[in-house]
């Protein structure tokens, strides 16, 4: 008896698991998308002297559920990236928009800017390229 009573104890036990693994993967299906139209800006010939430049790169959360940027960094303090602080619905656009300041910097430059959402997938990286010409 009291095999029998273990045997339907362990039976149940993974049933439930199963029941839970299949409700997570589920979930998944309903996670936000990050899609861009760009990844990379090529901002050409720039002048040192120029001032900042900037490009927007847009995206569409083509994913089930709402997006989340939770952070947008660069490799260095010469690139500032700035995202939007409110979720992004299914279906919806949003931009993140990157600076980069040329001063002081003359020569070719390819920058990356690495951007962390609750989507799939989770991490996204967008570049920017281009040559400064001295002043």
């Amino acid at each position: 008896m009291k095999i029998k009573m273990r045997i339907i104890s362990c039976v149940a036990v993974i049933a439930m698991a199963l029941l839970a693994v299949s409700g997570l993967s589920a979930k998944s299906d309903e996670k936000p998308s990050m899609k861009f139209t760009e990844t990379i800006h090529d901002f050409g010939n720039i002048r040192e002297d120029g001032g900042p430049v900037s490009c927007d790169f847009s995206f569409t959360n083509d994913g089930k559920g709402n997006l989340v940027v939770i952070d947008a960094t660069a490799e260095c303090g010469c690139t500032r990236p700035s995202y939007p602080k409110e979720p992004v619905a299914p279906g919806k656009s949003g931009k993140i928009t990157v600076v980069y300041n040329p001063l002081g910097r003359p020569g070719a430059f390819n920058k990356t800017v690495t951007i962390k959402c609750n989507g799939k997938p989770s991490k996204v990286r967008i570049k920017i390229r281009g040559t400064v010409i001295p002043k």
